[in-house]
């Protein structure tokens, strides 16, 4: 063993490790507005919940997103602590799939065709030349993520290859033996360094790819990795609470707390009933035997789906001393506060769920800056200090809420590469300018009602009668605008046109009827 076989391990890792982030990235990409949909409706049934959790984490490649996104989510007010659960537990079994897909290394070729095909050897840069084919030739959005799946399946197998390669050598120095050998005789430190490595590494899917690469010098058993396996659950959990806890709300904290006290009751449960059964005798056959990829694969998804089996139908307990460990704040002070904190930053790595959540507060200004119209068409008739009050009150809520997601917007883009996410944040940014204007007019409407009160002027019942005219109007052009936004709806918005062009006829039609031409 020499300073460059080390060299080529850990090379390896990074191609692995970038690997799976890409595809991660694609496949969250691809799947951001599905999943935005099918998170947003689960329903209260832990079963449904766990389906969801085990489905949406094996198409994204990763539990701590998926629980991230989750923990996201109850901040929103979108699900409930609840409903999460089921998700939570569901998304520690999707995990698992990664390692099915990397046990192909255990594939042995010899006299098939097909299985030929199927090794890493041949599936590695025949994806990357697919991969780079479709994003050289094709111009596509969709075919563009696909492009970046495949290219990043082809790396993180190819760096498999390169660590494996590298701990073949490894093996012939006695180090991969030495090392394993130790872990196995002391399970706690087995256990830690499973945690540690997963927590450094944010991922025990990349972990658990890891010992699996290792497993191919045929020198692990059983015995010596169990406990690190066990301890890779904890690391990771540890990580994604860490994530959850970030500028959240108690609700969302809570998210990650279950995870951990789930995590903690799995490794506790796993780890007691294989030192039972273990002493029992039963383990006899595999303990000292080697294991490969296809057996960590395979024990990995056994552990948690038993332990799913086992502990969903107790997750309530969980929930309860979530409660208790992370306590409520005091209400907010700002009546739309809590309605901005759906802005959460976590949302910002699936651009639908974060447009999503633009789109809902967008709504809510528009509502804000059409009421306020409303209220200062009224005061024309009839003045209230008490309705110009409410004005400025909302439209200081109309500029906050403009502030806030235009900051979030910006955040966004940051993250987006595709163009079909740059026009609706573009799209965005111009209904922000227009709702705020909106609500300045209102303002200024307002102010002029409030300053005809101050000089005792009032308007003819003439005048009113042709203004409520007017307010009628440009109500309905309003009610059209809504309907255009909130339904993203073409026949609406072609409405609104022709009603312009009635209003300005109209403003014409009052300036001639009641302001002097010689003061103007």
């Amino acid at each position: 063993m020499d300073i460059f076989n080390v060299i080529t391990l850990f090379g390896g890792l990074a191609m692995f490790l970038y690997g799976m982030r890409m595809m991660g990235d694609g496949l969250k990409a691809s799947s951001s507005g599905p999943l935005k949909k099918a998170m947003e409706r689960i329903t209260g049934t832990p079963l449904k919940a766990f389906l969801l959790g085990l489905v949406v984490t094996a198409v994204i490649q990763s539990s701590t997103a998926t629980i991230v996104l989750t923990s996201g989510l109850v901040g929103a007010g979108i699900i409930s602590l609840h409903q999460s659960l089921g998700i939570i537990v569901g998304a520690n079994v999707g995990t698992t799939v990664t390692g099915q897909i990397i046990r192909l290394l255990d594939l042995n070729s010899s006299g098939t065709w097909f299985l030929q095909f199927l090794k890493p050897s041949t599936l590695a840069p025949l994806a990357l030349i697919v991969g780079i084919i479709i994003l050289m030739g094709v111009k596509s959005h969709d075919l563009d993520k696909a492009g970046h799946i495949i290219i990043g399946f082809g790396i993180l197998f190819s760096g498999l290859l390169n660590m494996t390669d590298a701990v073949e050598i490894l093996s012939d120095s006695g180090i991969v033996e030495q090392l394993f050998s130790r872990l196995g005789e002391n399970p706690l430190l087995g256990y830690l360094s499973g945690a540690g490595v997963a927590f450094v590494l944010q991922s025990s899917s990349a972990t658990i790819g890891i010992l699996q690469a290792f497993s191919t010098s045929g020198q692990l058993s059983f015995g010596e990795i169990y406990a690190v396996l066990v301890g890779v659950y904890l690391g990771d959990c540890v990580t994604t609470a860490i994530v959850c806890n970030i500028g959240a709300k108690p609700e969302a904290k809570r998210v990650g707390v279950v995870n951990i006290l789930f995590n903690l009751c799995k490794s506790v449960l796993t780890l007691a009933v294989i030192m039972i059964i273990h002493k029992a005798g039963l383990l006899d056959g595999i303990w000292d035997r080697a294991i490969y990829s296809g057996g960590i694969a395979n024990a990995n998804t056994i552990f948690n789906l038993a332990c799913a089996f086992v502990l969903l139908p107790f997750v309530g307990i969980y929930e309860k001393a979530s409660h208790r460990l992370v306590k409520d704040e005091p209400a907010a002070a700002g009546k739309y506060d809590e309605m901005l904190d759906a802005l959460n930053p976590v949302f910002i790595s699936t651009p639908a769920m974060a447009f999503g959540r633009c789109y809902d507060i967008l709504l809510v200004m528009f509502q804000l800056a059409k009421t306020n119209i409303s209220r200062a068409s009224s005061m024309f008739t009839q003045y209230d200090p008490e309705t110009m009050k409410l004005i400025e009150e909302d439209e200081d809520y109309i500029d906050a809420i403009a502030d806030r997601v235009s900051n979030y917007l910006i955040q966004i883009s940051a993250t987006i590469t595709s163009h079909y996410h740059v026009e609706i944040m573009n799209y965005y940014f111009s209904a922000i300018t227009e709702f705020e204007r909106l609500g300045d007019h209102a303002q200024n409407i307002a102010g002029i009602a409030s300053e005809l009160h101050e000089k005792d002027n009032i308007f003819s019942k003439d005048a009113l009668s042709e203004l409520s005219v007017l307010w009628q109007l440009l109500d309905t052009i309003l009610d059209h605008t809504n309907e255009a936004f909130r339904k993203q709806n073409l026949t609406e918005a072609r409405c609104i046109e022709p009603l312009e062009q009635v209003v300005d006829d109209m403003v014409n039609v009052l300036k001639e009827h009641h302001l002097d031409p010689f003061s103007l």
